[in-house]
């Protein structure tokens, strides 16, 4: 015995999941640099938290090399985002 269904499936999404890079083409390029500028800062600030977290927990763990490591790596991460504050502010005086 086999049936026979057929199953309608539609996915909606908040996103397109287009990537039409062309279209990019039509937006400046100080405005694309400052945009991605800004994602990396973003982004390294969600790292230094991540390792903060577990600098956090292998200290927890007796881990305090680990942590320490940790630790430093966040620094780094914050200290390139000054670089890249520095390169955002160069950009907003042109």
């Amino acid at each position: 015995m086999s049936k026979d269904h057929h199953h309608d499936h539609h996915h909606h999404h908040e996103h397109d999941h287009q990537h039409a890079h062309d279209s990019l083409s039509a937006v400046p390029f100080d405005e694309k640099l400052v945009k991605i500028i800004r994602h990396w800062i973003k982004h390294n600030e969600d790292h230094a938290s991540n390792y903060r977290n577990w600098a956090e927990n292998a200290k927890a763990n007796g881990k305090q090399e680990t942590a320490e490591l940790l630790e430093a790596a966040a620094e780094m991460s914050l200290a390139v985002n000054e670089k890249f504050q520095a390169a955002l502010a160069g950009l907003a005086e042109k």
